[in-house]
């Protein structure tokens, strides 16, 4: 699962560039998006919806630059000739962006979507087959679908940067958070692949949705994920975080976490993140005497045949 690491940081940065140019006063901004990628867009609509009349200078548009840089060789020559220090080189020609969630790699060697990503590419999570061999537990505390405390090792979180930087740590040293996509780009009919890390964002959703199965109603989560996950993921990819639709799925989805208040106990293994257990003291849908088989509870067997006439006459 891609989980928008660089779709969710572009608005971000976008966003930023345009409070400087307000503040220095300057009328154009500019970007180093390529003309083929998906950056382009998610810049250029941010800056015009931040800022209408603002200016947008993109030199890999213009035939004088690209003529010039046809590609990221052409740039890395370019560097070393005039003594630029940048991380990519001639035998790592590949693209990386990291920010403090997330990093992406594409292009070079990675544009064969057979060849196997190269095991010093990854920055940011241990090699899975390299990660301890114990497991390691924790226990993540949620808030209206909010993580508000995290306990491993006894150690105990709340502040909310801080509790993402432990989720990091953990995922990070246990190789969690990986993956290896073709994906098929918002712009023309190209597809692309991408390597990503995600480590403690992968974490903290995996909790999360095992928490959602004990305590949100199985038509609000139907609803949810048939439309607002879907639609929400489609927005963010194609650039559209200021726009009127994100902010209205972004309320429906706050609507939809009122009851998702519990704890989940997690383990990361050599790759893997996984739930062991979960509780909710407030907003408990299960009934472990009406689901049990042992327990009759407030479930008559006989009720089943009420349901599969219910189906039967739905059916027919």
């Amino acid at each position: 699962m891609y989980l928008l690491g660089t779709s969710l940081a572009r608005p971000v940065i976008a966003r930023r560039q345009i409070q400087i140019a307000q503040k220095e006063g300057c009328k154009a901004v500019s970007h180093g998006c390529t003309g083929k990628g998906n950056d382009q867009v998610r810049f250029e609509l941010a800056y015009y919806a931040l800022q209408p009349d603002i200016e947008v200078v993109a030199p890999w548009r213009l035939p004088e630059f690209y003529n010039r840089f046809p590609g990221r060789q052409a740039l890395l020559a370019y560097a070393a000739q005039q003594g630029i220090p940048v991380v990519q080189t001639t035998s790592k020609p590949w693209s990386m962006d990291e920010n403090m969630a997330h990093c992406s790699y594409e292009a070079g060697i990675l544009e064969d979507p057979n060849t196997t990503p190269p095991k010093d590419m990854w920055k940011l999570t241990v090699d899975p087959l390299d990660a301890p061999d114990k497991p390691e537990d924790f226990v993540i505390h949620f808030e209206k679908g909010i993580p508000v405390k995290l306990e491993t090792n006894g150690k105990i979180v709340t502040e909310p940067l801080e509790l993402f930087l432990e989720a990091n740590a953990i995922a990070r040293r246990n190789g969690v958070g990986r993956i290896d996509i073709v994906e098929s780009r918002y712009t023309g009919s190209l597809k692309s692949r991408g390597c990503y890390e995600t480590p403690g964002l992968t974490v903290l959703r995996s909790m999360h949705i095992d928490l959602e199965g004990l305590t949100l109603d199985r038509e609000v989560r139907a609803l949810r994920d048939q439309f607002v996950t879907f639609n929400f993921g489609k927005i963010l990819y194609n650039g559209g975080y200021f726009t009127p639709e994100r902010e209205f799925l972004s309320s429906t989805l706050a609507a939809s976490q009122k009851t998702v208040n519990g704890f989940v106990r997690g383990r990361c293994y050599k790759g893997s993140v996984f739930a062991i257990g979960r509780k909710s003291e407030t907003e408990n849908l299960y009934d472990e005497n009406e689901s049990s088989m042992d327990i009759l509870g407030g479930f008559e067997p006989s009720d089943a045949g009420v349901c599969f006439f219910s189906i039967f006459v739905l059916i027919f």
